[in-house]
């Protein structure tokens, strides 16, 4: 075990961590706590916009988050979210001010002046994903497991906007990537390969065209327990509603019984490390995740 450094954040909790995926608050702020990581919360920062504004306003999606990052600038701080999605937007704007021309760094910072605030440039966007294997290091966690996983089969999924949102920024393979699987290695767990590890879990189009959504996910779930998964660990609360709130409808339209667990990254962690699992909130989740904890012997 190597020694590590005091790690302190600006936490960006976002939306659905505080609203349909409270348990994702709960076990981040649990396992901050459990492994010595400060989390001081950006409380005023607004929603990323989940990638939408852009579709319509480029600026404002630039301006709302510059303004959020800029919060984090006033702490002297890294940002750290826990969404796959807040990740790839809040990390997107981050790059595009800090490599783009003058003049639009200067056009954001025009309006986010007239309500106190700066955009610098002078910090990073990270997942709990990347500040758990760059900055706490895989061999830390490996140190402070105290209940084995051995017996669990673990698939990722990892969320689009994680992998393939950031050009200039990147801490994995967009099409290959491992951080998920060495972290299921870390705590003795057994990574499971398929095919929709690493593609979209049809979130983003769930609201006007929900069969095609829901046969996505549906593809994606099927896929993972052919491969053998006790169930799925993913970075993003918006994969998580799809996946897991979402898996009854799921299921009437692909016309086939699913029932495989969706945990979200900081759960597992958490259940590693010795976190009694209701203040993990795995007692919240619409496919009961009794499976897992059977597994576990909890």
């Amino acid at each position: 075990m190597t020694e590590t450094k005091a790690l302190k954040y600006a936490y960006y909790s976002g939306c659905v961590a505080k609203g349909a995926c409270k348990e994702l608050h709960a076990s981040t702020t649990a396992i901050a706590q459990a492994l010595g990581i400060e989390l001081v919360e950006l409380t005023k920062a607004t929603c990323c916009g989940s990638g939408t504004f852009k579709e319509t306003d480029e600026l404002m999606e630039d301006v709302v988050n510059a303004r959020n990052i800029s919060l984090a600038e006033e702490l002297n701080l890294n940002v750290m979210t826990q969404c796959s999605t807040c990740q790839g937007v809040l990390g997107r704007v981050n790059d595009k001010l800090k490599s783009s021309d003058s003049s639009r760094k200067d056009e954001v910072n025009a309006l986010l002046n007239t309500q106190g605030h700066h955009f610098q440039g002078s910090t990073e966007v990270l997942h709990l994903l990347w500040i758990l294997i760059r900055d706490y290091g895989l061999e830390n966690i490996a140190a402070k497991v105290t209940r084995s996983l051995a017996n669990l089969k673990c698939a990722a999924f990892y969320g689009c906007y994680l992998l393939r949102s950031q050009t200039v920024t990147r801490f994995d393979d967009p099409f290959k990537p491992e951080s998920l699987e060495n972290i299921f290695r870390t705590v003795g767990a057994t990574p499971i390969y398929y095919d929709g590890r690493v593609q979209c879990c049809g979130w983003p189009i769930s609201s006007y065209a929900p069969k095609e959504s829901f046969s996505m996910a549906g593809r994606h779930l099927t896929d993972a327990i052919a491969a053998g998964a006790d169930c799925i660990v993913t970075p993003c609360p918006l994969c998580h509603l799809n996946l897991d709130s979402r898996q009854p409808e799921v299921e009437k339209v692909i016309g086939q019984k699913l029932g495989i667990p969706i945990l979200h990254l900081p759960q597992l962690i958490g259940l590693a490390i010795g976190i009694d699992p209701k203040v993990l909130g795995l007692d919240r989740h619409i496919v009961s995740t009794s499976s897992v904890l059977q597994k576990l012997a909890l």
